[in-house]
């Protein structure tokens, strides 16, 4: 794939001329805080932050999502029929994101998008979308991304990476969606591909070079289920959670939800809103039996299934990126680099002796 180099006094001017195809979206400062929006005409992505508090799954799988609308008045023709509600899936593009949250989407993918299920809201938005790419070439302290199956440079899940090179950008198109937003952009200065990949290499061996937080999981696969679900150790990690569920909402790869219904007078809508199994209801049945009703089996769900059922159903690596917002956002420093350590190094055998 072709790689272009972007004089930085010309970013803005191929960022307007997108402007007529696409709708928009990247990190922008807000309250001390970086955050994906949409952008409005004339206003200037921010990409000074390391990265943004919030993850950028919220752009295709929103906090909150309209579902159906229906009437509970008899006197319109189609009262108490759900009515789909209006969505926009016309193209759009997520400048700034970065490798970790594109490479989370791939790991969502396969609860919204599988042979047996497939999730038209998500599917539909991910694909209307072109995610161009900003590499870190300074990674946050938390990050642990290299570890993880991820990293500052990787490219899987994007379209496009824009790489900083001080004065000027390099942006490498790495599938046919990232070569037409590119040919939108009017940045045209192509380089010699060898050169400009010595180039990138460099840079990314730098950006990795940074990262001092790492974790192990060469044992998790081969642990049985149930050592490590009955480890000592749970009481201990869940001793300060307070169950706010802030893991859950900042992290990219956390997909629950729930459905719901509002109505206001006669007019109803049918939504989903994100959920968190580390909140109480749940797991709440009808009957009022709850399986998951004290704090340390909610704890303990959570680093389970992220750092051993997701292992042991895909084989491939734990639903994790090392992005670290779930160390840098907890209010209690639960630490899931330090879970991991736990739970792959944990000892059935010598725990028992003890």
């Amino acid at each position: 794939m072709k790689v272009i180099k972007i004089d930085k006094a010309k970013w803005n001017d191929g960022l307007e001329a997108l402007n007529g195809s696409y709708s928009l979206f990247g990190p922008v400062k807000q309250n001390e805080c970086y955050e994906f929006k949409k952008l409005d005409k004339d206003e200037q992505l921010d990409l000074s932050g390391l990265n943004t508090r919030m993850s950028a799954k919220g752009l295709i799988y929103p906090h909150t999502e309209a579902m159906f609308t229906y009437t509970l008045d008899e006197g319109e023709e189609n009262h108490h029929i759900m009515q789909p509600a209006d969505k926009d899936y016309s193209p759009r593009a997520v400048i700034g994101i970065r490798p970790c949250d594109a490479d989370a989407f791939l790991l969502v993918q396969r609860n919204f998008d599988t042979p047996d299920y497939k999730d038209p809201y998500w599917i539909q938005a991910y694909e209307a979308t072109t995610f161009v790419g900003l590499a870190c070439n300074n990674p946050c302290r938390s990050c642990f991304c290299t570890s993880a199956g991820s990293g500052p440079f990787h490219e899987a899940g994007l379209d496009v990476l824009v790489v900083d090179a001080g004065d000027y950008f390099l942006a490498k198109a790495i599938t046919e969606k990232g070569e037409a937003l590119l040919k939108v952009t009017g940045w045209d200065n192509e380089l010699d591909s060898d050169t400009a990949e010595k180039e990138i290499a460099a840079l990314k061996n730098d950006a990795e070079a940074k990262i001092s937080s790492t974790i192990l999981t060469d044992n998790l696969k081969e642990m049985p289920i149930t050592a490590v679900y009955d480890a000592p150790f749970w009481e201990d990690v869940a001793f300060a959670c307070i169950n706010c569920g802030t893991c859950t909402y900042v992290c990219p790869t956390c997909w629950c939800f729930d459905i719901q219904d509002e109505v206001h007078g006669t007019s109803g809508t049918r939504m989903r809103n994100w959920d968190s199994c580390m909140f109480p209801l749940f797991t709440l049945h009808g009957s009022g039996h709850n399986p998951r009703g004290e704090k340390v089996q909610r704890v303990r769900q959570r680093f389970m299934h992220k750092l051993k059922y997701y292992v042991d159903k895909y084989g491939d690596g734990i639903q994790c990126v090392g992005c670290g917002r779930c160390v840098r956002a907890c209010p209690v420093n639960i630490d899931i680099r330090k879970v991991c350590d736990l739970m792959n190094n944990y000892d059935e055998a010598t725990c028992a002796a003890q």
